[in-house]
């Protein structure tokens, strides 16, 4: 499977290889991945435990090679490890350019690197771009930014035929970029009309014509073609802001998208910008000022969420965003691969709309749909029709997550923010079967490979599983 969604990568990636955020296809599954342990923790089946510094990307895997990245100070870092003993293998840091604006949750080092099998690509929002070579030499650097975000860019690159491409929706200048992988030169540019998003895009190779990157944005998904950026077709219904990634299993593809406000019976239906004008522009600039809004308009938020250029009033533009917002639903989609232009009446097979995630992404694994939500509610749905199996909550993780869940040998893997792994039975009815406890705070989503778990808790890497 993994050299017909990758090919021209075959040579150089191991059939064992997680080279990018949820690994080989962006689906969080290993389906060949040998039987990682059920139980485990910072004193049990750990095959090796490294001191790393802080960040919350997540780890990649290639070879015997480990990449992930982090912070200290100002200093932005790349790492290589021996994926056999955990042994630093070469560190690289350079210096930032700024400070963006971000939110608590999240980090200097939290997108994740991806690797094309000979080089490493890493991102970080205060520099932009840069590329090693798998050892350590400097390959290119590509500054972008600064960036106009309210909790600041934070999707990671991924990598298809020769690009390296990335999304960087922010409130004003939005754009989606694909990079000479060889170069560092910018080989497409595409402007988003969107707002701040964090959601990392997935690539979809179709049975013929180039690969598509599919990237949710604000109110819509939208796919392009990997060789110029041209917008091919997009789907209707989002929310705001997107957080998690999509996933594709067998033709279709899953998304979730949630945002405060926009649960089911939470809309408002707003005027439009000439209306508001007419009612409230009381200095008659043209603009809206907070204190011009009657209260039943005003945001629900801060005023900064709305105001995207940041110069204190609404223009026609931030109003009709903010319009939307308060008009959309929270919800779940299948919408099945193909077809051009606007789909979503044609293939928009089913929604959900209840008990979503805020982070994780959906998980598709044996034509069930996994959701996990902050509280520690889990959700299973009939992939094929959206049909509730199962939904409670995971008796002893009742916290928040925002780790992805990974599946492997008929199991699912999930981590909490506070440093529990919970493990479930892979089945619509599913039953928890460990919840293991670390001593650290967990925001990466774990890789899996030959039997072990790689993962990232806030001050080290553990490689779970027996040593070999």
């Amino acid at each position: 499977m993994r050299t017909l969604l990758f090919p021209l990568l075959a040579a150089s990636l191991a059939g064992g290889d997680w080279p990018q955020f949820r690994g080989p296809d962006g689906s969080g599954l290993c389906h060949s991945c040998g039987r990682p342990p059920v139980e485990f923790g910072p004193q049990k089946n750990v095959a090796w435990k490294t001191a790393i510094p802080p960040g919350k990307s997540s780890p990649v895997l290639v070879g015997d090679r480990i990449f992930l990245t982090a912070a200290e100070g100002d200093d932005l870092v790349t790492m290589c490890l021996s994926r056999t003993t955990g042994e630093v293998r070469w560190r690289r840091s350079i210096r930032v350019t700024r400070r963006d604006a971000r939110h608590t949750l999240n980090h200097r080092a939290a997108p994740t690197p991806v690797t094309d099998g000979k080089n490493v690509f890493t991102f970080f929002a205060d520099f932009g771009l840069v590329s090693y070579d798998f050892e350590g030499n400097p390959r290119w650097q590509l500054p972008l930014g600064p960036f106009n975000s309210q909790h600041g860019v934070v999707a990671s690159p991924v990598y298809a035929d020769g690009r390296v491409v990335l999304v960087c929706d922010q409130d004003t200048e939005a754009y989606i970029i694909g990079v000479n992988a060889d170069t560092g030169k910018i080989a497409w540019k595409t402007p988003r009309e969107v707002i701040n998003g964090y959601s990392t895009p997935v690539i979809h190779r179709p049975a013929s014509g180039p690969a598509q990157v599919i990237a949710p944005g604000s109110y819509r998904l939208t796919a392009y073609s990997i060789v110029d950026g041209e917008e091919l077709w997009f789907a209707r219904g989002l929310t705001c802001q997107p957080k998690s990634a999509p996933t594709i299993a067998g033709g279709i593809l899953y998304f979730s998208g949630w945002t405060t406000g926009n649960d089911t019976g939470e809309q408002v239906d707003l005027p439009p910008f000439a209306q508001v004008i007419a009612a409230a522009d009381a200095n008659r600039d043209g603009k809206l000022g907070q204190k011009e809004l009657p209260q039943p308009w005003q945001p629900t938020g801060t005023w900064r969420a709305i105001d995207l250029d940041r110069d204190g009033l609404l223009n026609e533009r931030e109003w009709t965003f903010f319009r939307t917002r308060r008009a959309s639903r929270n919800g779940l989609f299948a919408v099945k691969l193909g077809g051009s232009g606007d789909v979503t009446d044609s293939h928009v097979l089913w929604r959900f709309e209840k008990s979503l995630p805020d982070v994780p992404s959906p998980l598709v694994y044996q034509d069930v749909v996994f959701l996990f939500r902050n509280g520690g509610i889990a959700t299973t749905l009939d992939s094929r029709t959206g049909k509730v199996l199962k939904q409670a909550r995971l008796t002893g993780a009742l916290e928040d997550y925002y780790a992805s869940p990974v599946g492997a040998d008929g199991k699912v893997y999930i981590a909490t923010e506070h440093g529990k792994v919970v493990v479930l039975r892979a089945k619509g009815d599913w039953e928890i079967l460990a919840v293991n406890e670390f001593d650290s705070d967990i925001y990466a989503t774990p890789a899996i490979d030959e039997g072990k778990i790689y993962l990232r808790t806030h001050d080290s890497l553990f490689a779970i599983g027996t040593a070999k």
